[in-house]
């Protein structure tokens, strides 16, 4: 079960695999947003949650902690050199 709490677009997901999929997306479409996660807490100011239709969003951050700025006119800034693959 997912809980969620929303405040402006501050979105704070209880359950860490979904919150990191939604940062995962969002970094991986460039949409705009500070994405902050280390061991299990994700923060994500801005960004969407994955729009699973046609088929579930798959991609994930293969990295314990990180951060990300996306800016618009497509400029990330990110300490996450991975891939959004599933290992």
């Amino acid at each position: 079960m997912v809980a969620t709490t929303k405040t402006s677009s501050i979105e704070i997901v209880s359950d860490r695999e979904e919150n990191m999929r939604a940062i995962a997306y969002s970094m991986d479409l460039l949409i705009p947003g500070i994405y902050l996660w280390f061991f299990g807490f994700a923060i994500r100011i801005g960004g969407e949650t994955p729009d699973d239709n046609p088929y579930k969003y798959p991609g994930k951050i293969n990295s314990p902690f990180g951060i990300a700025l996306v800016l618009p006119g497509y400029k990330i800034y990110t300490t996450y050199q991975g891939i959004y693959d599933p290992e």
